[in-house]
């Protein structure tokens, strides 16, 4: 990698998370154990949820919630096209069928006044997925959920600091699944979290996420004595080390400063292109609070005279890291052959995702930083 390339996604890591994992590798407790704990109490007490189980990813999340609620085989579950492939990933993994639904072509989110005609007597949840930090419609989800007796899982992978109408992301749903991957608002380098006010999904969640047993390494190694475990059920090793929370821990207090910083980034993009032949995000909407985990400009060749692709590659040799979120999954090859989809099926994704590209955009970036960015971007179109 180049020293003067601008990497993607870039964490914001500073001596007091080092630190703090210094102090796990000193305290010779590395994997479970209380910073995890630690974590989750933390992480629970921001969301205002009554329960948070740390996992080693945001896929582990998703797939346990469906597993501890019992969705499987001859089950569907209705999503969104425009995410990462975890998100339906898992409900292949049960058994589970994904139905999607297309998006909203200006919130790139779940479109709310299409979901109703997907749902059929084997429809058993919903996976809305909060795109770019940008809170789903909720009340109108949950209103459709609570008439058809559905579960409904939210993918907050991008959406730790998000609310709707005044409640938290993941203080909403039935469960909520966050990702602390390293390009994330707040990252463990890998790891997630289940927020839950169900104590017995959540008591199912610790269990499941460490081979069924019904005691962590932690409880049964701790200075309280010896205790044997028992296997419930057959579970997975989805387990988040200390290691891992210990990043966590210090990135949490963090928060709000983070948050702050890629807001101001936000407002600097958009007085740098409002002007140009492209295509910016739409503002929050009212009553939220967007997390401002991407953001993502749309290249209309039409206009911009320079197709996604092209643009990327122009942007990489001003060595600017950027990233495309996403390629919808029914453009996919296994989703394609595997349900037949094609590119029509779902025109308003497909239309994104043709188009769409995100830019760099953390808290770690320096003004200069910004500055070549919004560079680069106005170099490429004014030469095109």
């Amino acid at each position: 990698m180049r020293n003067d390339f601008l990497v993607f996604g870039r964490p914001a890591i500073g001596q007091e998370e080092i630190n703090e994992v210094i102090d796990s590798f000193k305290n010779k407790w590395i994997g479970t154990g209380p910073k995890v704990a630690k974590f989750e109490d933390m992480f629970r007490e921001y969301i205002g949820s009554k329960y948070a189980v740390a996992l080693n990813s945001c896929t582990a999340g998703l797939h346990l919630s469906l597993v501890v609620n019992e969705i499987g085989p001859g089950d569907e579950v209705i999503t969104t096209p425009m995410t990462f492939c975890a998100t339906a990933n898992v409900v292949v993994h049960v058994g589970a069928i994904p139905i999607f639904v297309d998006i909203d072509k200006e919130s790139m989110n779940i479109d709310v006044s299409k979901i109703e005609e997907k749902i059929t007597k084997k429809t058993r949840a919903i996976i809305p997925v909060h795109f770019a930090g940008r809170p789903c419609e909720m009340d109108k989800i949950m209103e459709i959920a609570k008439k058809h007796n559905l579960l409904v899982i939210e993918d907050a992978a991008h959406a730790t600091e998000s609310e709707y109408k005044g409640q938290k992301i993941g203080n909403i749903g039935d469960m909520t699944c966050f990702s602390f991957y390293v390009t994330k608002n707040v990252i463990t380098g890998e790891g997630g979290m289940v927020t839950v006010n169900n104590k017995e999904l959540a008591d199912k969640l610790k269990i499941y996420a460490l081979h069924g047993m019904d005691k962590d390494a932690w409880k049964r190694y701790s200075d309280q004595g010896f205790k044997h475990y028992k296997v419930i059920f057959p579970g997975y090793k989805y387990n988040m080390m200390d290691i891992q929370a210990a990043i966590g821990i210090q990135q949490l207090k963090k928060i709000k400063g983070f948050s702050k910083r890629r807001e101001e980034i936000w407002q600097r993009y958009n007085e740098a292109f409002k002007d140009l032949p492209i295509n910016i995000p739409k503002d929050p909407d009212p009553d939220t609070q967007h997390a401002y985990h991407l953001y993502t400009i749309l290249i209309d060749k039409q206009k911009a005279k320079v197709d996604r692709d092209t643009f990327q590659d122009l942007l990489n040799k001003e060595n600017i890291g950027t990233g495309v979120h996403f390629i919808s999954l029914h453009l996919h090859e296994y989703y394609r052959k595997r349900f037949g989809y094609q590119p029509n099926d779902f025109p308003n994704a497909a239309y994104i995702s043709e188009r769409t590209i995100s830019l760099p955009f953390s808290a770690d970036l320096s003004d200069q930083d910004v500055d070549d960015v919004i560079l680069a971007v106005k170099k490429i179109l004014n030469a095109n």
